[in-house]
C-alpha cells in the first residue's frame, strides 16, 4: 500500500470531516403550499413598496379609465391615508368584486398577448395587492349606473359592499398601509420623506401624460396643481420652472420604424448635479432607462462639464411591438428592440438641436439682478452683491488671458503662518476666479476656494447646528416648484437652520426674508431652490455618514464661496487660518473633492530641465 494512503489525517481535516458527517439535529420541513393570504402579502411586495407606489398604481388605473383630472389626498405622507379620485369611466357594479381579485383585468385580452399592450396597467394586481396590506375602500360609478357602488377590503378579505352618491368616476381610499406587515411598515421613511416621493411620482406621470390634470392635497392644504396641458413645453415648465430651463432646447425628430421623439431640455447654461430632473416616458409611460438618459447626456458633450446633467423631459412614441413592458412587476423598466439604435438616434437629434440653438440663454426671471441689488442691505465695505447668476445657470464667458489670470493685491502680511506640520503659505495670485495660488518654502500650492470654504462651513454647522442669517431690507419674491415647496415643508427646520427664512405667499410664490451669512459673505438668494432640490433627494449621496452629516454638507455646499466669486486677498487669509485652526487638518471637502494640491519645486525644475542650478 502506498505510504501516502496510511498517513494519519491532520487534526483540522478530521474536524472538518466530523462537521460534514454530523447528522442534522432536526428533520427538514416538508415542501408545502403557502396559505393564500401569505402568498398575497408576498406578492404585494412586488407592487407595493411605499405610499408612492400605491399612488402610482391608482393613478395609472385612473388614466386607463380615460380620466381628465386625478385628485390625490394624503395624511401622514400616505402611510396613514391615501385617497385617489378621478372622473374616468368608472367600474360597473357587477364587476366590482372582480376588481379586487388577483389577476382580474379588463386591459388584457383572453389570449394573453403581451406584445401590443397600450394601457398603463394590465396585470390585474394593483387593487388586490394594495388590499392585502392595507384597508382599502373602492367606490365607483359608471355611466350606466345611477348611483355609486363600492366594496371594502381589509388585509385581503372583502368586508362588505358600499353604496353612496358621487359623479361618474372612481375613488379609492387606502388606510393604514402595511398594518398587517409591521416589519415592512417599520422600514418606511418619515411621512415628510414619503410625501416628497409621492410628489416625484406625480411629476413623472404628469410629464408622461400632460393631457391629464393632477391636484394633491395634504391634510386641508392643496400643495400641488398641474392643469391639463396640450404641449410638453407647458408641462415641464410647471414641474421644474421656466427659469430653470433658460431658453429651452426643443426637439421634434423621427425615430426609425415610425417612432417620434419629442423633448424639451434645458439650455446648456442651465444644468444640475444629478439626473433626477431628466424625465423620460415611452408611449405615455414614465420609465427609467440609463441607456436613453445617457444618450441625452452624451449629446451635451462639450456643452456641459462631465459632472453636470441637463434638465427636462423626453417623450418617445414607438410601435407597441417594439417595447416589452412586462419585465418588472411595477412596470418601471421597459425593454426596447434595437435599443442601441434608438439611443443613437436620440443622441443625434438632441445634438443637432443644441447646435442650432443660440449660445446665449435668457437670464432667470425669478430673481432679477435689480431686485437683488435693491433688496439686500450692505454687510461690509468689502462685501458686494453678485450681479452674476448662480454657478449652474450663468453662461460661461469666452475665456481670455486677462480673465483667466487675475493677480490679487499683495499687501504685507497676507500669509498663513506654519502650525504643527502645516507649512507657512503666502498668497500670490488667483486663477480662473476659482483657484488660489500660494507658495510655501519649496512648493507651489493650489487651493480650491469653494472646497476650502465649504469644509469650514460644514465643520461649523456640525458644531453649532446652524448658520448665521441676515435679514433682507425688502423681502424677495421667489417661485418654487411643487417638489421644492414639498421639500421646504418637509425640511422646514433644516432650511431655517441653514439661514434661510421663507414665508408662503400663496400658490407658487414665497417671500424670502433672510439668507445665510458667513464672515461678511452673504449667500445668493437663488441658492435656496438648489438646496431644496438636494434636500428632496436626501442630500448629497457622496457623503457616507448619517442624515445629519449629509444635510450639513448640502447646506455648506450652497452657502460657501462659489466658483467665480470675487474674493479679496484678506479672505484667503481668513479661510486658511480657520482651516489651520481645525483640530485635524482636512484636505477634502465634505463630498471628497480635494481642497489643495501641492507641486514641489523639484518637479518644476525637472519640467524646465533645471538640474542643479
Amino acid at each position: 500500500m502506498d505510504a501516502r494512503t496510511t498517513r494519519p489525517a491532520r487534526p483540522e481535516t478530521r474536524r472538518a470531516s466530523a462537521v460534514i458527517e454530523r447528522p442534522l439535529s432536526r428533520e427538514r420541513p416538508p415542501i408545502r403550499k403557502l396559505p393564500a393570504e401569505v402568498v398575497d402579502r408576498i406578492s404585494a411586495g412586488e407592487v407595493v413598496e411605499n405610499p408612492a407606489s400605491v399612488v402610482k398604481e391608482l393613478i395609472e388605473n385612473a388614466i386607463d379609465a380615460e380620466a381628465t383630472l386625478v385628485e390625490i389626498s394624503l395624511d401622514g405622507g400616505g402611510i396613514d391615508r391615501i385617497e385617489v379620485s378621478d372622473d374616468g369611466t368608472g367600474i360597473p357594479e357587477a364587476e366590482l368584486p372582480l376588481a379586487v381579485e388577483r389577476h382580474a383585468t379588463s386591459k388584457l385580452s383572453a389570449d394573453g398577448r403581451l406584445d401590443e399592450i397600450r394601457t398603463l396597467g394590465f396585470r390585474g394586481e394593483a387593487l388586490a395587492a394594495i388590499g392585502s396590506v392595507a384597508r382599502l375602500r373602492l367606490v365607483s360609478r359608471s355611466s350606466s349606473d345611477e348611483i355609486a357602488h363600492g366594496v371594502a377590503v381589509e388585509g385581503g378579505a372583502v368586508r362588505g359592499a358600499v353604496l353612496e352618491g358621487r359623479a361618474r368616476g372612481t375613488t379609492v381610499e387606502v388606510r393604514d398601509l402595511f398594518f398587517n406587515t409591521p416589519a415592512r411598515r417599520k422600514f418606511l421613511r418619515s411621512p415628510a420623506a414619503e410625501q416628497v416621493e409621492v410628489v416625484r411620482t406625480i411629476e413623472r406621470l404628469y410629464l408622461a401624460r400632460p393631457q391629464v390634470g393632477f391636484a394633491l392635497r395634504v391634510g386641508e392644504a392643496e400643495i400641488l396643481r398641474f392643469p391639463r396641458e396640450n404641449s410638453l413645453r407647458g408641462a415641464i415648465t410647471r414641474v421644474v420652472g421656466w427659469e430653470t430651463l433658460g431658453t429651452p432646447i426643443e426637439v421634434e425628430a423621427p425615430i426609425s420604424e415610425g417612432g417620434i421623439l419629442t423633448a424639451v431640455l434645458s439650455h446648456p447654461s442651465h444644468s444640475t448635479g444629478t439626473s433626477q430632473s431628466l424625465y423620460l416616458s415611452i408611449n405615455g409611460r414614465p420609465v427609467f432607462s440609463r441607456t436613453l438618459q445617457q444618450a441625452i447626456r452624451v449629446a451635451y458633450t462639450g456643452f456641459l462639464p462631465k459632472n453636470r446633467y441637463p434638465l427636462g423631459c423626453g417623450q418617445l412614441t414607438l410601435d407597441a411591438q417594439r417595447t416589452d413592458i412586462n419585465v418588472h412587476p411595477t412596470k418601471r423598466e421597459v425593454r426596447l428592440s434595437h435599443e442601441r439604435q434608438v439611443a443613437e438616434e436620440i443622441r443625434r437629434a438632441v445634438r443637432e438641436a443644441l447646435l442650432r440653438a443660440s449660445p446665449l440663454a435668457e437670464l432667470p426671471g425669478a430673481l432679477p439682478e435689480r431686485a437683488l441689488d435693491q433688496s439686500v442691505a450692505p454687510v461690509g465695505a468689502s462685501d458686494t452683491v453678485s450681479q452674476r447668476g448662480p454657478e449652474t445657470r450663468a453662461p460661461a464667458p469666452v475665456p481670455t488671458l486677462a480673465s483667466q489670470r487675475r493677480l490679487l493685491p499683495e499687501p504685507p502680511g497676507i500669509e498663513v503662518l506654519a502650525r504643527d506640520r502645516r507649512p507657512t503659505l503666502e498668497l500670490r495670485s488667483s486663477l480662473f476666479r476659482l483657484y488660489w495660488i500660494a507658495e510655501s518654502s519649496d512648493e507651489l500650492v493650489l487651493i480650491d476656494q469653494h472646497a476650502a470654504s465649504e469644509r469650514l462651513l460644514y465643520e461649523q454647522i456640525l458644531q453649532d447646528g446652524h448658520l448665521a442669517r441676515q435679514e433682507l431690507v425688502s423681502p424677495i419674491l421667489i417661485r418654487l416648484t411643487p417638489l421644492q415647496a414639498t421639500a421646504l415643508a418637509a425640511h422646514e427646520a433644516t432650511v431655517r437652520s441653514s439661514g434661510f427664512e421663507v414665508d408662503a405667499m400663496g400658490g407658487e410664490s414665497y417671500w424670502l426674508r433672510s439668507v445665510p451669512v458667513y464672515r461678511a459673505r452673504r449667500t445668493r438668494p437663488e441658492v435656496l431652490p438648489e438646496l431644496l432640490n438636494e434636500l428632496a433627494s436626501g442630500g448629497r449621496p457622496t457623503v457616507v455618514n448619517g442624515v445629519r452629516e449629509r444635510t450639513s454638507a448640502t447646506i455648506a455646499c450652497h452657502a460657501a464661496i462659489r466658483a467665480g466669486d470675487e474674493v479679496a486677498a484678506e479672505e484667503f487669509h481668513r479661510v486658511l487660518e480657520s482651516l489651520y485652526a481645525l483640530p485635524e487638518m482636512v484636505y477634502a471637502c465634505p463630498h471628497g473633492r480635494p481642497i489643495l494640491v501641492k507641486l514641489p519645486r523639484s518637479r518644476l525644475d525637472r519640467w524646465f530641465l533645471r538640474s542643479g542650478d
